[in-house]
Protein backbone atom coordinates (compact mmCIF):
# COMPACT_ATOMS: atom_id res chain seq x y z
CA UNK A 1 0.00 0.00 0.00
CA UNK A 2 1.25 3.68 -0.83
CA UNK A 3 -0.22 6.49 0.11
CA UNK A 4 0.88 10.06 -0.46
CA UNK A 5 1.65 12.68 2.28
CA UNK A 6 0.24 16.04 1.12
CA UNK A 7 -2.55 16.23 3.29
CA UNK A 8 -2.75 19.47 5.92
CA UNK A 9 -4.89 19.71 8.49
CA UNK A 10 -8.25 21.60 7.95
CA UNK A 11 -11.48 21.74 9.25
CA UNK A 12 -13.05 19.36 6.08
CA UNK A 13 -10.03 17.24 6.73
CA UNK A 14 -12.03 13.44 7.45
CA UNK A 15 -13.76 14.09 4.43
CA UNK A 16 -10.88 14.73 2.51
CA UNK A 17 -9.51 11.08 3.81
CA UNK A 18 -12.55 9.31 3.44
CA UNK A 19 -13.10 10.35 -0.24
CA UNK A 20 -8.70 9.64 -0.94
CA UNK A 21 -8.82 6.12 0.92
CA UNK A 22 -12.20 5.50 -0.84
CA UNK A 23 -10.63 6.05 -4.54
CA UNK A 24 -7.50 4.03 -2.83
CA UNK A 25 -9.97 0.99 -2.37
CA UNK A 26 -11.86 1.27 -5.90
CA UNK A 27 -8.39 1.09 -7.93
CA UNK A 28 -6.91 -1.05 -5.24
CA UNK A 29 -3.97 0.88 -4.85
CA UNK A 30 -4.89 -0.28 -0.90
CA UNK A 31 -5.85 -4.33 -2.02
CA UNK A 32 -8.22 -6.28 -0.65
CA UNK A 33 -7.97 -7.82 2.86
CA UNK A 34 -5.17 -5.32 3.60
CA UNK A 35 -5.02 -4.18 7.38
CA UNK A 36 -5.19 -0.80 7.87
CA UNK A 37 -3.18 0.65 10.99
CA UNK A 38 -3.91 3.63 11.67
CA UNK A 39 -0.52 4.52 12.65
CA UNK A 40 0.68 3.74 9.78
CA UNK A 41 -1.86 5.26 7.81
CA UNK A 42 -1.68 8.96 9.67
CA UNK A 43 2.43 8.50 9.77
CA UNK A 44 2.04 8.00 5.32
CA UNK A 45 -0.85 11.19 5.59
CA UNK A 46 0.84 13.32 7.54
CA UNK A 47 -2.12 13.85 9.72
CA UNK A 48 -3.45 13.27 13.32
CA UNK A 49 -5.47 10.49 14.01
CA UNK A 50 -8.22 12.02 14.68
CA UNK A 51 -9.54 12.71 11.24
CA UNK A 52 -8.43 9.26 10.14
CA UNK A 53 -10.51 7.74 12.88
CA UNK A 54 -13.83 10.05 11.66
CA UNK A 55 -12.98 8.35 7.77
CA UNK A 56 -12.32 5.20 8.82
CA UNK A 57 -15.73 4.71 10.62
CA UNK A 58 -17.55 6.37 7.90
CA UNK A 59 -15.69 3.91 4.95
CA UNK A 60 -17.01 1.25 7.39
CA UNK A 61 -20.51 2.29 7.72
CA UNK A 62 -20.66 2.74 3.79
CA UNK A 63 -19.43 -1.04 3.90
CA UNK A 64 -15.71 -0.11 2.58
CA UNK A 65 -13.83 -1.67 5.38
CA UNK A 66 -14.60 -4.17 8.31
CA UNK A 67 -13.60 -4.42 11.53
CA UNK A 68 -11.40 -7.34 12.64
CA UNK A 69 -11.52 -9.21 15.90
CA UNK A 70 -8.13 -8.37 17.07
CA UNK A 71 -8.41 -4.56 16.18
CA UNK A 72 -8.69 -2.44 13.51
CA UNK A 73 -9.85 -2.44 10.12
CA UNK A 74 -9.20 -4.50 6.69
CA UNK A 75 -11.05 -3.72 3.36
CA UNK A 76 -13.72 -6.16 2.47
CA UNK A 77 -12.62 -8.75 0.12
CA UNK A 78 -15.74 -9.39 -2.52
CA UNK A 79 -16.53 -13.39 -2.77
CA UNK A 80 -18.31 -14.75 -5.60
CA UNK A 81 -21.08 -15.19 -3.39
CA UNK A 82 -21.18 -11.29 -3.03
CA UNK A 83 -21.14 -10.56 -6.41
CA UNK A 84 -23.70 -12.61 -6.98
CA UNK A 85 -25.91 -11.10 -4.26
CA UNK A 86 -25.33 -7.87 -5.11
CA UNK A 87 -25.47 -8.50 -8.93
CA UNK A 88 -28.94 -9.68 -8.30
CA UNK A 89 -30.42 -7.02 -5.80
CA UNK A 90 -29.21 -4.36 -8.04
CA UNK A 91 -30.99 -6.24 -11.04
CA UNK A 92 -34.04 -5.59 -9.43
CA UNK A 93 -33.83 -2.16 -7.75
CA UNK A 94 -32.02 -0.55 -10.74
CA UNK A 95 -34.31 -2.13 -13.32
CA UNK A 96 -37.55 -1.07 -11.11
CA UNK A 97 -36.10 2.31 -11.12
CA UNK A 98 -35.65 2.60 -14.94
CA UNK A 99 -39.32 1.44 -15.47
CA UNK A 100 -40.13 4.20 -13.46
CA UNK A 101 -37.59 6.32 -15.02
CA UNK A 102 -39.25 5.95 -18.64
CA UNK A 103 -43.04 6.60 -16.95
CA UNK A 104 -42.06 9.88 -15.10
CA UNK A 105 -39.32 11.74 -16.81
CA UNK A 106 -40.35 15.08 -19.16
CA UNK A 107 -38.36 15.83 -21.84
CA UNK A 108 -36.38 18.18 -20.18
CA UNK A 109 -35.08 15.73 -17.56
CA UNK A 110 -32.92 13.71 -20.61
CA UNK A 111 -30.94 16.85 -21.32
CA UNK A 112 -28.50 15.66 -18.57
CA UNK A 113 -28.32 12.18 -19.45
CA UNK A 114 -28.04 12.70 -23.09
CA UNK A 115 -25.26 15.17 -22.33
CA UNK A 116 -23.46 12.54 -20.10
CA UNK A 117 -23.68 9.87 -22.62
CA UNK A 118 -21.95 12.09 -25.31
CA UNK A 119 -19.10 12.84 -22.06
CA UNK A 120 -18.63 9.00 -22.00
CA UNK A 121 -18.61 8.56 -25.89
CA UNK A 122 -15.83 11.06 -26.10
CA UNK A 123 -14.27 9.06 -23.42
CA UNK A 124 -14.04 6.24 -24.29
CA UNK A 125 -11.38 7.41 -26.77
CA UNK A 126 -9.00 7.95 -24.01
CA UNK A 127 -9.07 4.68 -22.24
CA UNK A 128 -9.39 6.67 -18.90
CA UNK A 129 -11.11 3.84 -16.88
CA UNK A 130 -11.07 6.10 -13.96
CA UNK A 131 -13.33 9.19 -15.42
CA UNK A 132 -15.36 6.55 -17.53
CA UNK A 133 -16.24 5.10 -13.91
CA UNK A 134 -17.23 8.83 -12.69
CA UNK A 135 -19.32 9.69 -16.07
CA UNK A 136 -20.79 5.96 -15.73
CA UNK A 137 -21.61 6.58 -12.15
CA UNK A 138 -23.04 9.50 -12.86
CA UNK A 139 -25.33 8.56 -15.27
CA UNK A 140 -26.86 5.95 -13.69
CA UNK A 141 -27.38 8.45 -10.79
CA UNK A 142 -29.13 10.85 -13.09
CA UNK A 143 -31.37 7.80 -14.54
CA UNK A 144 -32.32 6.75 -10.56
CA UNK A 145 -33.05 10.35 -10.13
CA UNK A 146 -36.12 10.27 -12.94
CA UNK A 147 -37.93 7.21 -11.17
CA UNK A 148 -38.40 9.86 -8.68
CA UNK A 149 -39.01 7.39 -5.91
CA UNK A 150 -36.48 8.25 -2.58
CA UNK A 151 -36.73 5.43 -1.14
CA UNK A 152 -35.55 3.43 -3.83
CA UNK A 153 -32.64 5.65 -4.79
CA UNK A 154 -31.81 5.30 -0.99
CA UNK A 155 -31.80 1.88 -1.50
CA UNK A 156 -29.75 1.25 -4.68
CA UNK A 157 -27.21 3.99 -2.78
CA UNK A 158 -26.60 1.55 0.10
CA UNK A 159 -24.79 -0.88 -2.53
CA UNK A 160 -22.90 2.34 -3.73
CA UNK A 161 -19.25 0.60 -2.18
CA UNK A 162 -19.58 -2.79 -4.00
CA UNK A 163 -21.22 -0.88 -7.02
CA UNK A 164 -18.33 1.64 -7.39
CA UNK A 165 -15.26 -1.25 -6.85
CA UNK A 166 -17.15 -3.60 -9.43
CA UNK A 167 -17.53 -0.83 -12.07
CA UNK A 168 -13.99 0.05 -12.04
CA UNK A 169 -13.54 -3.42 -12.98
CA UNK A 170 -15.84 -3.58 -15.45
CA UNK A 171 -14.59 -0.42 -17.06
CA UNK A 172 -10.76 -1.18 -17.59
CA UNK A 173 -12.51 -3.70 -20.01
CA UNK A 174 -12.22 -2.22 -23.45
CA UNK A 175 -14.82 -4.29 -24.92
CA UNK A 176 -17.21 -3.68 -22.14
CA UNK A 177 -16.74 0.04 -22.26
CA UNK A 178 -17.69 -0.07 -25.56
CA UNK A 179 -20.94 -2.38 -25.11
CA UNK A 180 -21.78 -0.39 -21.69
CA UNK A 181 -22.14 2.45 -24.48
CA UNK A 182 -24.61 0.62 -26.39
CA UNK A 183 -26.99 -0.28 -23.79
CA UNK A 184 -27.27 3.47 -22.37
CA UNK A 185 -28.36 4.90 -26.54
CA UNK A 186 -30.85 1.95 -26.01
CA UNK A 187 -31.57 2.54 -22.62
CA UNK A 188 -32.36 5.98 -23.39
CA UNK A 189 -34.36 5.72 -26.44
CA UNK A 190 -36.42 3.07 -24.26
CA UNK A 191 -37.31 5.52 -21.58
CA UNK A 192 -37.56 8.75 -24.47
CA UNK A 193 -40.56 6.00 -25.86
CA UNK A 194 -42.07 5.79 -22.45
CA UNK A 195 -41.55 1.41 -22.79
CA UNK A 196 -41.16 0.95 -18.96
CA UNK A 197 -41.37 -2.61 -20.03
CA UNK A 198 -38.31 -2.23 -22.80
CA UNK A 199 -36.04 -0.35 -20.49
CA UNK A 200 -36.16 -2.87 -17.18
CA UNK A 201 -35.22 -5.86 -19.90
CA UNK A 202 -32.74 -3.86 -21.43
CA UNK A 203 -30.90 -2.86 -17.61
CA UNK A 204 -31.42 -6.47 -16.23
CA UNK A 205 -29.16 -7.87 -19.05
CA UNK A 206 -27.14 -4.68 -18.79
CA UNK A 207 -26.18 -5.97 -15.49
CA UNK A 208 -26.11 -9.67 -16.11
CA UNK A 209 -23.07 -8.79 -18.43
CA UNK A 210 -21.66 -7.25 -15.40
CA UNK A 211 -22.03 -9.68 -13.13
CA UNK A 212 -20.70 -12.40 -16.19
CA UNK A 213 -17.37 -9.62 -16.20
CA UNK A 214 -16.58 -9.28 -12.77
CA UNK A 215 -16.84 -12.82 -12.03
CA UNK A 216 -14.47 -13.49 -15.02
CA UNK A 217 -12.35 -10.82 -13.82
CA UNK A 218 -12.03 -12.65 -10.64
CA UNK A 219 -11.51 -16.47 -12.04
CA UNK A 220 -8.58 -14.73 -13.79
CA UNK A 221 -6.94 -13.35 -10.70
CA UNK A 222 -7.19 -16.60 -9.16
CA UNK A 223 -5.85 -18.62 -11.72
CA UNK A 224 -2.86 -16.37 -11.61
CA UNK A 225 -2.41 -16.46 -8.01
CA UNK A 226 -2.34 -20.78 -8.18
CA UNK A 227 -0.18 -20.48 -11.44
CA UNK A 228 2.43 -17.73 -9.18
Amino acid sequence: MKLSNNFKERRSLGQDVFEYLKKAIIDQTIEPGSRLVESKIADMLGISRTPLREALHKLEREDWIEKVSSGGFRVVTLTKDDIEQTFGIRSVLEAYAARLAAENHTSRDLVPLEKKMKEFKICLGTKDSDKLQKINTQFHDLLYALSKSPKLIKMINQLRAQISIFRQIILKQEEFAHESNDDHVKMLDAIKNRDGEAVEQLVRQHIIKGKNAVLSQLKQEEEEKISA
